[in-house]
């Protein structure tokens, strides 16, 4: 059962002690996971509410107020970007509500951000750089996981299993990622900490800056190139490539030369897990979008060969001892125009917003020359489609602030986070 803007502003009074909401609005968010809203207070001080839609979202809040914790005063002061601030919480039967003060910014479609500047682009790629370049005491101190390559690429070989025990997969699809998860080439990379959930509701900006990262319910130490899948799949090469060098130039350490296979890999092997979490759920409408994406990504691929995913070529069906390719050029073929070396850039297949991702590795190895083939038309997983924002006045003792701030929900209007500490929270139990 979802919950209403003015009911979360209600629980959010529960979970921080004084808090006076004065207007409630809706905000971007995980429709399937989380009910949000943005709340202006009677001191004209803004707050986000998040509220979990079943077990497993309520879980992935606990754990990011653990990450959030983790995040002393002085590593978020190293950070081109601010962090939430958890400000209290309030358990709803099994699931727990959280209050985070609110950031200054606000989300941009992926559209709008790959037609934004460069400035912009390389802005993405300096906070994913810092990202990256955590110390991993952060992940281990605060006992998330932590993946090596090998401990990676099994994980997603038995989510391949499990997928392929839909019976809904297509074999061609099958064949591909299977090949690019045997070639062992491909794994070898550096893991570092990465953040496990990053797209474009997880980003704010403001004019050409990121102001803030949000959404660290799944930081972990493991393959950077789980947080590109999503630029992958915007299919924007020149967008990608601008990110891509802005990233590379401020790492510490330099990125393998296989980063972008791999993202192209995890933005495709998103639809299975689309579909495996469709099926879970028992939510039909989930289920048949996924098949549908999944067909017509099989049907590009076979027509175009699609994006580069692995370093070896994928058998022909008339070579010895390989399998059918069901019509689709060779996995390891790069995109038009694309150097040998430079890592599988080019046009991802598709992907929904976030793509789940695990472990890392060691260094790359010597690629090999990828032919050149047509560009795959992209078809994305649509992003929730949110209702105009509609202000809805809350009664107060108090009256709104006069200067006009109640509801808005502009970039010039949200107060940027001046408090960087992670403040105790207190858990109260609110009967049903």
């Amino acid at each position: 059962m979802r919950r209403k803007p003015i009911e979360l502003a209600a629980v959010a009074t529960a979970a921080v002690p004084g808090l006076t909401p004065t207007a409630v609005s809706s905000a971007p968010d995980d429709a399937a996971d989380f009910d949000s809203a943005l709340l202006l207070d009677s001191e004209g001080k803004r707050w986000r509410v998040r509220s979990p839609r079943h077990a497993e979202a309520s879980a992935r809040l606990e754990t990011e107020f653990l990450v959030l914790r983790a995040f002393a005063p002085g590593i978020r002061a190293e950070l081109p970007f601010l962090m939430p601030t958890v400000a209290g919480s309030v358990r709803l039967g099994a699931l727990s509500t959280f209050v985070y003060s609110h950031l200054a910014g606000t989300t941009r479609s992926v559209e709008e951000l790959t037609a934004g500047p460069d400035q912009l682009a390389r802005e993405i790629g300096v906070a994913l750089a810092a990202i990256h370049d955590l110390p991993h005491a952060l992940v281990s101190n605060a006992d998330l996981p932590s993946y090596t390559p090998n401990e990676f690429r099994q994980r997603r070989l038995n989510e391949l299993d499990q997928a392929a025990t839909t019976g809904k997969i297509p074999p061609s699809l099958l064949r591909r990622w299977e090949h690019a998860l045997e070639d062992v080439s491909l794994w070898r990379f550096n893991p570092c900490v990465v953040h496990g959930d990053l797209h474009e509701d997880n980003l704010l900006v403001d004019g050409h800056r990121v102001t803030a990262v949000t959404g660290w319910t799944d930081l972990r130490i493991g393959d950077p190139a789980d947080d590109f899948a999503w630029l992958v799949a915007s299919n924007e090469q020149d967008f990608v490539d601008t990110v891509l060098s802005s990233y590379t130039e401020s790492r510490r350490d330099a990125p393998d030369k296989h980063l972008l296979r791999r993202a192209a890999l995890s933005a495709e092997f998103a639809l299975a897990q689309y579909l495996v979490k469709g099926i879970a759920a028992g939510d039909d409408a989930m289920i048949s979008e996924a098949e549908g994406m999944l067909e017509t990504l099989a049907s590009d691929i076979a027509e175009h060969g699609g994006q580069a995913i692995s370093v070896e070529p994928l058998p022909s069906a008339s070579a010895p001892g390989g399998a059918a390719s069901g019509g689709a050029v060779p996995a390891g073929t790069a995109s038009a125009g694309q150097e040998a070396d430079d890592g599988g850039a080019g046009h991802s297949a598709a992907a929904p917003a976030s793509a789940q991702g695990y472990p890392a590795a060691d260094p790359g190895i010597a690629g090999v020359t990828p032919l050149v083939v047509q560009p795959v038309t992209v078809v994305p997983i649509p992003a929730p489609v949110l209702p105009a924002v509609q202000v809805t006045p809350i009664p107060a003792d108090e009256p709104a602030p006069e200067d006009g701030h109640a509801g808005a929900d502009s970039p010039s209007d949200v107060p940027s986070a001046d408090d960087t500490s992670t403040a105790a929270i207190t858990i109260i139990d609110v009967k049903s």
